[in-house]
């Protein structure tokens, strides 16, 4: 290929972001479409640890998170009486925990990426970005893709990248049935900003974690005072009916918790009038190749290892920086660029994924009983650092810490 290879990303989120930034530090001419009308405010925490944490290093992000990041003492488990009993701090498993020593909301880190485009010199690859856009039809041959959006607009690019999450359009065009690859994991997730609720019982910095017969309701704290979001899951059978049905999903988490105690009350009060609610199945995403013809998927969309896991902003960062690393080191030999950025993640995503189901049963016990287990092996986790599940933990972490990341040259800050 003669001429400078030209890159489409579809979806304006974490994934498409980063690999959009890295990939117009290597000189690469790149389209970003992102089908909402402006970038996304707030939403749930994210954290970054390990691997994740070395690349945002290497992305130059470090100083922008740390401006917005939010700062989490740790997690708080409450009982039916409202009393605080098991904690949690962040400095557990050297910060590499279930609270991470990085955490920020998921719209925040998303801004920093976007500064850190708008802030790129003059020599970099040129951006068109694109809100309220979206690819309605593709077409690939041996040589280019042809994408139509539903503008009515149409271009030609070397490669598409499908970050458009875990309910990919893109992917479902190119790839086939989300059935295919969709797995649901038992549960439903939501989260919503609410005033912050008198008499949480939570001091300033902690998580409040609230484990109730079959759901759980966590109330993490906003750099604003006033303002907290809750984040509830539930356990159910699948529910095809509660997709895009705003009523249905708020009609169900008023069901599974009107009656118990602590902040609950407060939240389902404050939940209809939420600015940014949202609600999806706790999923996985499972494919057997990431990239097909000149066509590859990116983060959620093709790997998403469900909410349970708090990796997935991870595999995002790490995805987009192989991924474009890969493109930026190979751009004559695409087909080669792909393989390796699969063969060099593919094995951290399945060290993730593996459990996740056994992961949604044990955080949502069915029982008031199972909910009393719970406590007592949060409070053993934390009273005994030489306990067999305080052992096992610390292995997992470690394997994940240990991740080795190749150098790109072409795409460092």
């Amino acid at each position: 290929m003669s001429r400078p290879i030209r890159v489409l990303v579809c979806g304006g989120g974490i994934a498409g972001n980063a690999v959009a930034l890295q990939l117009l530090r290597a000189g690469i001419d790149t389209t970003v479409v992102e089908r909402a009308p402006a970038p996304r405010p707030g939403g749930q925490a994210v954290d970054l640890r390990g691997p994740s944490r070395k690349v945002a290093e290497r992305m130059g992000l470090m100083p922008g998170i740390r401006k917005r990041q939010l700062h989490e003492r740790g997690m708080v488990f409450i009982d039916e009486r409202g009393r605080g009993r098991a904690r949690m701090p962040a400095e557990m498993f050297g910060g590499e925990g279930f609270v991470a020593e990085i955490e920020i909301a998921r719209g925040e880190l998303n801004q920093v990426l976007l500064d850190e485009i708008a802030g790129l010199p003059a020599e970099s690859g040129s951006l068109d970005y694109r809100y309220g856009e979206w690819v309605e039809d593709i077409d690939q041959d041996a040589e280019t893709v042809k994408a139509r959006f539903a503008s009515g607009a149409a271009a030609e690019f070397d490669v598409v990248i499908g970050a458009d999450g875990l309910n990919s359009a893109l992917r479902e065009k190119v790839f086939g049935p989300r059935e295919q690859f969709v797995e649901y994991l038992g549960a439903y997730i939501g989260f919503f900003t609410i005033p912050t609720p008198p008499g949480t019982n939570v001091e300033t910095g902690w998580v409040g974690v609230y484990p109730v017969p079959g759901s759980t309701v966590a109330l993490r704290p906003d750099p604003d005072p006033a303002t907290s979001m809750a984040i509830i899951s539930t356990r159910i059978p699948a529910d095809p009916a509660l997709r895009g049905d705003l009523e249905a999903q708020q009609r169900l988490i008023r069901e599974r918790l009107t009656g118990y105690g602590w902040v609950i009350p407060d939240i389902l009060d404050a939940m209809p009038d939420a600015p940014d609610f949202y609600f999806d199945e706790v999923a996985r995403v499972r494919m057997p190749h990431w990239s097909k013809g000149r066509v590859v998927m990116l983060g959620d969309a093709a790997c998403c290892g469900s909410p349970m896991t708090g990796m997935g902003t991870a595999l995002a960062i790490i995805g987009a920086y192989l991924l474009a690393g890969e493109i930026a080191t190979t751009p004559t030999d695409l087909p080669r660029a792909f393989d390796r950025y699969e063969e060099l993640l593919r094995p951290l995503v399945t060290t993730i994924q593996k459990g996740t189901e056994t992961q949604v049963r044990l955080r949502h016990p069915e029982t008031r009983r199972g909910v009393a287990i719970m406590h007592i092996l949060i409070e053993t986790l934390m009273s005994r650092p030489l306990s067999p599940l305080r052992a096992l933990l610390t292995r997992l972490i470690g394997k994940q810490a240990e991740y080795p990341l190749p150098d790109y040259p072409a795409v460092e800050n």
